[in-house]
């Protein structure tokens, strides 16, 4: 389990997609084992979604083979 703690502290990178025109933009934290924290870029005091990595990876790669 990740604490509140270990996310306050995490180094937090935005998507590449992010845009100064308030679209739905996410940032995530690497360096967790196994899980990926997500977390809405412009909320960044609000809640964390934890995945598990493999999910991600695998959300990751439909995302972009839609695109």
């Amino acid at each position: 389990m990740i604490s509140a703690e270990e996310l306050s502290t995490a180094a937090w990178r935005t998507s590449s997609y992010t845009n100064g025109e308030g679209g739905a933009c996410v940032s995530v934290a690497d360096g967790f084992p196994g899980a990926l924290p997500v977390r809405d870029t412009k909320c960044p005091e609000g809640p964390t979604l934890i995945f598990p990595a493999g999910s991600w990876a695998a959300f990751v790669r439909t995302v972009k083979g839609s695109a």
